[in-house]
């Protein structure tokens, strides 16, 4: 099981929209820059709503042949059993493995089921259907495009590593998405990431109020930048001690 997350954490976090999220996580120097983060196949298809925070629920998906032993939406029941092993709530992830992507992975009913579970949100890699209808749910969703049909939609394996927008998702990973895309946040420092975007946003509203000001100038800019840069240095040190 994933290690816990106090509710007050994720509540922390869902107060910053995943561009900061992501760039506080930089801070840590735990990887590249250009890992971690869900890449721009996956586009939000509700881009007013606020952002998710969760933990993933991984499935792997099919739909252009009917499952060997099973009929459409096999699985569907035993997943959302499987939401109470998760520390927080679920965000459910989905690899559709169809190459090319035959249907939707997703509409109403399923959105709704995953509501009722106590879901946040859910992520693809296929396509997503029932749009308005889930949109008025006010359910997040992440997709990689839109298809009118279900085909013949069932579950491979539930609960285990999945590959979607260029990121491994393992189950019970810590996820933050908005209308700008998908995250991960590290576990062991979750805490700290949501105490420190205040600060980061801090540092990044020292440029914006000068150049919102009456007079500016390149000396003036590059004088608030500088100050800028010296607060996300500071705060960059304290976070790795």
């Amino acid at each position: 099981m994933a290690a816990a997350v106090s509710p007050s954490v994720l509540e922390q976090l869902r107060r910053y929209d995943t561009p900061t999220i992501c760039n506080v996580v930089e801070l840590y120097d735990l990887y590249p820059r250009t890992a971690g983060y869900m890449d721009g196949r996956i586009q939000a298809c509700y881009s007013q709503l606020p952002p998710m925070v969760g933990f993933a629920s991984t499935a792997t998906f099919r739909s252009a042949a009917p499952a060997r032993t099973a009929n459409v939406y096999a699985g569907l029941v035993e997943q959302v059993a499987s939401f109470g092993e998760l520390p927080g709530p679920p965000i459910v992830v989905f690899q559709d493995l169809d190459n090319p992507v035959a249907s939707a992975t997703f509409g109403e009913i399923m959105c709704t089921t995953y509501m009722s579970f106590g879901a946040v949100g859910l992520i693809t890699s296929g396509a997503g259907r029932d749009l308005d209808q889930v949109e008025a749910l006010k359910f997040p969703c992440f997709t990689s495009g839109t298809i009118c049909a279900h085909g013949y939609c069932h579950f491979p394996a539930l609960n285990v590593p999945v590959h979607v927008g260029g990121v491994m998702i393992h189950p019970g990973d810590l996820l933050h998405g908005d209308r700008n895309g998908v995250t991960r946040i590290p576990l062991a420092i979750a805490a700290e990431v949501g105490q420190a975007c205040a600060d980061y946003m801090a540092a990044e509203a020292v440029v914006l109020k000068y150049l919102k000001s009456l007079s500016v100038n390149p000396k003036g800019y590059n004088e608030a930048r500088n100050e800028c840069k010296n607060r996300i240095d500071l705060l960059a040190r304290r976070l790795k001690k």
